[in-house]
């Protein structure tokens, strides 16, 4: 990908997106499962109803898939076979969203798709078509789609249209805030397979913007106008993550850069990207959690830090940390890659959807 996007023959995005082309899988229902391709809101879906008799109303998952806001999509074979997965085990209704993408699309299109499906199924009239208890409703993602659900989740709160609380949220090793990108995990992490250090802050950039001075600020941590320094406090990883994680790092923090970057690209500074930066107050009255977080990845240390401000905002949270796993082990539970630890972290994840849903 890099030497096309070099050569100037594709976009190095584009590239990456041939990946995502050759796992797809066509909406196949099976014994359990009936799958179909469709839309809500007009948004494309992949909607996955249980066929065994319900002893009431279903439960219900909302499911973003990651990539980085540039890659994936619902119909890729691991997402098939997650969403298949928990559909069956948990009889529950699943909607895979199928958000635009960057480079063509940018922050905020992505929100405003998983936003607007979300809306639309919370409504009483669309849940009682699906047979979904409005009470037992959660939102879930993994790595950028964990990002989503967590913007999603909190905007909901904020919006006097939507009546349907949501019961819970899985963020399974989420992508949360855009200041500071120094973190020790990112140090720790910066050359472990799956996603290096160079990857994630290119799928930051791009999810903003294809200019590369942003990736060039944001990788000498230096991209915060002075006006936002106030935001650090809110990242502040020496007072939120745990010791062991600070053992061996010193805190710097990040420096303030030009102004001029969040004057043409504002959406690094929006909390619908970097769920991080919201106030205590309004992570009050979130639903119960559920966080995964895995040692061998760069965004271990977002996670860890929304578990911290959540519990200490009163929210209940589950928080499972993985320190055999790598950034999207999850993904690694079927096909010719399979892994024991992404069987490992599945059953985890529904698990916790079982018992708290």
């Amino acid at each position: 990908a890099e030497v096309a996007d070099w050569l100037g023959l594709m976009h190095f995005m584009d590239a990456m997106m041939l990946i995502t082309i050759a796992e797809y899988v066509e909406p196949v229902s099976d014994e359990n499962v009936t799958v179909m391709d469709t839309e809500l809101s007009n948004v494309s879906v992949r909607l996955y109803l249980p066929r065994q008799a319900p002893e009431g109303l279903r439960r219900a998952v909302v499911f973003f898939h990651g990539g980085g806001w540039c890659l994936g999509q619902a119909g890729m074979k691991p997402y098939d076979r997650l969403c298949r997965w928990t559909s069956n085990r948990l009889n529950a209704v699943v909607v895979s969203v199928n958000y635009r993408l960057a480079p063509k699309y940018r922050f905020p299109v992505q929100f405003e798709d998983v936003y607007a499906v979300t809306k639309f199924f919370l409504q009483s009239s669309v849940l009682a078509q699906y047979g979904v208890d409005p009470a037992r409703v959660c939102v879930a993602g993994d790595s950028a789609g964990g990002n989503l659900a967590a913007a999603v989740a909190q905007q909901l709160l904020e919006d006097p249209e939507v009546e349907t609380k949501l019961k819970a949220q899985a963020l399974i090793y989420p992508a949360l805030q855009t200041l500071d990108l120094d973190l020790p995990s990112y140090r720790d992490n910066a050359e472990k397979p799956i996603l290096p250090k160079s990857l994630m802050l290119r799928f930051w950039s791009e999810y903003f913007t294809s200019d590369p001075a942003l990736q060039e600020a944001m990788a000498s941590n230096r991209h915060v106008p002075p006006a936002s320094s106030h935001l650090f406090q809110l990242v502040n990883w020496s007072s939120l993550l745990p010791e062991e994680m600070k053992r061996g790092h010193a805190y710097a923090g990040p420096r303030a850069g030009s102004p001029e970057l969040a004057r043409r690209f504002p959406g690094f500074l929006d909390a619908r990207a970097a769920p991080l930066l919201v106030p205590d107050a309004r992570l009050r009255r979130l639903p119960r959690t559920y966080v995964l977080t895995c040692q061998h990845d760069v965004l271990r240390d977002d996670g860890l830090m929304y578990v911290g401000r959540l519990r200490a905002a009163g929210v209940p949270v589950t928080h499972y940390h993985a320190r055999d796993a790598f950034h999207g082990s999850m993904l690694f539970a079927s096909g010719f890659t399979e892994l024991a630890v992404g069987h490992k972290l599945t059953n985890s994840y529904i698990d916790w959807l079982d018992d708290n849903l």
